[in-house]
């Protein structure tokens, strides 16, 4: 086991001197990531998680001056690197899921709300992260100090990212000018929502799209997509229609590598009420693919369904009170790296909250989560 996680950790610098080094990194780190797989949400439970499963940890860790306490696993992920640790992370996750080339790539934000400190006039930490989609699994993630700093973030995470043939998709506060190039450079294709922090664009791709929608697009060459689904009660339509006939736009804006513009109409039936929805999106690709700007612009909410929901419900990150040095980053590297192993499992067909609980009760269990 220890082999399999940390064959991949073994660069990480142990950031404490020699002579308080009572217990291995890789024990540490070892011993944090199966309590998390395993329900432990503070320092406290992966100390008491440890405890509990000692003889058994002393299968395969050395554990020479036993399980450290509680306050010895803060202090260490408070100062744990975490730009190395991210590269640890990505080697990990790169050779359990494999690569992001070609893939849909989601790019969204999420705050850990508990991490704000009122007493330090320290913000709440946010996350950047890179979701893929068909691999269900976090490949990348950046820290900002606030949400509005994603603008920054956003380019440093993709230049770690393998973009090649890979189609990018980001919300409103991505689309930038400077983040369509980067994605371009890398090799990749973007697919970025239009809202009104772009007022001017968002104007003008609204009312041409409005319009031609109202006209049946006469006169305009398009693409269009429909896909009706139904379940839990409901019934949903979605429309997407695509166009390449925006040189108008092109003179007005000068985007990088335009290639269409997109409108995604969407009906929700649920019993007798209606609720409609309609969102514009620039993109590098070409018009005549509605099918597949419209997948990737519902792929791209996968990242608050499986990534964000998961980790606020099942792994209580929003509650989450580490703040200390580096320790609520690095803590939430190793809830996504616990989530990831969780949806590789496919032999146990239940949810990921289910999972972990399979995965303390059974050390047979945990081990086929580890890939072991």
């Amino acid at each position: 086991m220890a082999t399999s996680i940390w064959e991949h950790f073994s660069v990480l610098p142990d950031p404490r001197v020699d002579r308080t080094k009572l217990h291995k990194l890789s024990d540490i780190i070892t011993i944090a990531i199966c309590a998390v797989i395993c329900g432990a949400e503070t320092w406290v439970d992966i100390a008491d998680f440890g405890k509990a499963k000692e003889p058994w940890l002393r299968t395969f860790l050395e554990l020479p001056n036993g399980i450290c306490s509680h306050d010895t696993f803060g202090r260490v992920f408070a100062a744990l690197d975490p730009q190395a640790f991210e590269r640890c992370f990505q080697a990990w996750i790169t050779a359990l899921a494999g690569t992001t080339e070609g893939k849909l790539i989601a790019i969204d934000g999420k705050t850990i709300r508990r991490s704000l400190d009122r007493a330090n006039h320290k913000a709440a930490i946010h996350m950047v992260t890179a979701w893929v989609h068909e691999n269900h699994a976090t490949f990348g993630q950046i820290r900002t100090e606030d949400k509005s700093n994603e603008i920054t973030a956003i380019p440093k995470l993709l230049e770690i990212l393998n973009l090649k043939d890979a189609t990018v998709t980001i919300d409103a506060m991505g689309c930038q000018k400077d983040i369509a190039q980067k994605v371009l450079d890398r090799g990749g294709q973007y697919v970025l929502a239009v809202k009104s922090n772009q007022e001017t664009l968002y104007e003008d791709i609204r009312l041409f799209l409005d319009d031609a929608i109202d006209q049946g697009f006469g006169g305009i060459e398009h693409d269009v997509y429909q896909l009706t689904e139904k379940g839990h009660g409901r019934i949903e339509t979605r429309r997407c229609w695509t166009t390449g006939q925006i040189d108008w736009l092109g003179q007005r804006h000068q985007w990088p590598g335009l290639g269409s513009i997109a409108v995604v109409d969407s009906h929700r039936q649920v019993g007798e009420q209606l609720s409609t929805q309609r969102r514009y999106f620039i993109s590098s690709l070409p018009a005549r693919t509605a099918q597949r700007i419209a997948q990737a612009v519902r792929k791209h909410w996968s990242v608050e369904n499986e990534l964000h929901w998961s980790l606020d419900v099942c792994f209580g990150e929003d509650q989450s009170r580490a703040r200390i040095g580096n320790a609520a980053e690095n803590l939430s590297r190793v809830r996504r790296l616990a989530l990831t192993l969780l949806k590789q499992e496919k032999t146990a067909k239940v949810g990921v909250k289910a999972k972990r609980l399979m995965a303390g009760w059974d050390e047979k269990y945990l081990l086929r989560v580890l890939r072991i």
